[in-house]
């Protein structure tokens, strides 16, 4: 796919963001033990993952890339996977219905677990230790015994990443995701939300659809569409070693692929100009994101988007905005300016998180909702006055009755971020605001799908 490009490339590059393990020979016979391991996902579901993502970013669906800021291995559980994939079942629906726009469904799962730091170390009652970068590399306990990176950490990432990725597709495939079931994806801590309501009635009308429709022959039966569900995983391509570990050469076409995931994507710490990150994905076949924040320059990405995607392969690139409130209407446009004059075919998705992080008055990190809905609003906006697909959201999200974003309609206050802050990193939207946040983005599509159909009348 890339001319003069091996899996091991990103060597000769600068890698930044990468922990220093103080034991170099561990390290290689961690990588070298997961090289010898199956892929945990398949060239040919990327490609699947690859043109539908072409479709969006032809304006004709919508991404939806959800999941935790950082999975752990303590919080592991099948109750814990169940509840965030229907909550992202509960957003496909409410979007799908309103738009009348196939969902692509990409979760933060199964391998989001490294985390880009700003200091790589941290400093508490005047001790100094590596800071946390995650369950695959260190332990979050204070301890020098606990910081120090640990290859054997590798092995049990992809280790989870395999139970969570068999019980996804079970769920996927196996009648969990049958439209059937849709009222009973709701969590039942939801209920006196008035967007379970809200989704309640979305369900009934869907309920009657499908009901016509079997009077006409149309039921799972006939239609497996109806039953099961494509469903990806995705996350940040921090940790190079394991990156390259689980790359493997296609069989059927030659290309090279990382089966760590479906999509990965570059962060806003690890996309300059010559870097390792860069050089490691413009070699490989998945679909992958770059994230775009306030210090990316147009000319910069344009450079960027003609290294990963020089063949301007629809559905390859995804460019994931992070602003913040306050910053993106006088940003953005920018960057959709330059992409389109170039013709680089893109999804443009919209990351509501990162950008609108605060500390809260009682010591807590966290994210207002309504800062979250803000940029979501100024992401339509521009995409409208510009003329192009608002066509993604990448949010951080769990199916958890946690209380680390303040607001929403079952508000959660400063002082009640301490009932269930449970997070390893980053503050999660939890389910009640996740869906709220559904009902937002419907709205807004449903709008731009109405403007669109008059505009071609």
């Amino acid at each position: 796919m890339a001319a003069k490009w091996a899996p091991d490339s990103w060597t000769a590059a600068e890698a930044r963001q990468m922990p220093d393990y103080p034991d170099a020979a561990a390290l290689k016979s961690a990588t070298d033990t997961l090289s010898t391991y199956p892929p945990l996902v398949f060239a040919g579901e990327a490609r699947n993952l690859t043109a539908q993502l072409g479709e969006v970013a032809a304006g004709r669906g919508f991404l939806l890339q959800g999941g935790d800021c950082a999975e752990s291995f303590a919080e592991h559980s099948a109750n814990n996977i169940r509840d965030t994939f229907r909550v992202i079942l509960q957003m496909a629906v409410v979007l799908t219905w309103a738009s009348k726009l196939p969902v692509v469904k990409l979760g933060r799962m199964a391998g989001q677990f490294a985390k880009p730091r700003s200091t790589p170390t941290e400093t508490i009652d005047g001790v100094e230790l590596p800071s946390y970068r995650g369950d695959n590399v260190n332990d979050i306990a204070f301890t020098a015994d606990a910081r120090q990176p640990d290859p054997q950490r590798l092995i049990r990432a992809y280790s989870q990443g395999a139970a969570t990725l068999n019980l996804l597709r079970a769920f996927a495939q196996g009648g969990y995701a049958n439209l059937h079931q849709v009222h009973r994806w709701t969590h039942d801590f939801m209920g006196r939300s008035p967007w379970a309501q809200k989704y309640s009635e979305t369900a009934d009308r869907i309920g009657e659809a499908l009901e016509f429709m079997a009077a006409c022959g149309i039921d799972p039966e006939t239609v497996p569409q109806l039953a099961q569900t494509d469903f990806y995983t995705s996350h940040e391509a921090l940790l190079l070693p394991f990156e390259q570990a689980l790359t493997r050469q296609d069989s059927l076409t030659g290309d090279w692929y990382d089966t760590s995931a479906h999509f990965l994507w570059i962060g806003d710490r690890t996309r300059f100009e010559g870097s390792a990150h860069v050089e490691f994905l413009r070699g490989i076949g998945n679909p992958i994101g770059v994230k775009c924040g306030p210090s990316l320059e147009p000319d910069v990405l344009l450079r960027m988007l003609d290294t990963l995607n020089p063949g301007r392969v629809p559905g390859r690139m995804t460019l994931i905005t992070r602003y913040g409130h306050d910053k993106i209407e006088a940003h953005l446009p920018r960057l959709v300016r330059a992409v389109t004059r170039e013709g680089h075919p893109v999804v443009w998705s919209c990351d509501p998180m990162h950008g609108n992080t605060v500390k809260a008055t009682t010591g807590y990190k966290t994210r207002p909702f309504e800062r979250i809905l803000a940029e979501v609003r100024g992401f339509f906006a521009v995409h409208r006055a510009e003329g192009t697909h608002a066509g993604g959201i990448h949010a951080e999200m769990t199916g958890q009755n946690v209380t680390e974003c303040t607001g929403g309609a079952i508000d959660v206050t400063e002082q009640s971020l301490a009932d269930r802050y449970h997070t390893h990193c980053d503050p999660r939207l939890n389910a009640s605001q996740s869906l709220e946040l559904a009902f937002l983005l419907a709205e807004m599509l449903n709008t731009e799908m109405a403007e669109r159909r008059q505009a071609a009348a």
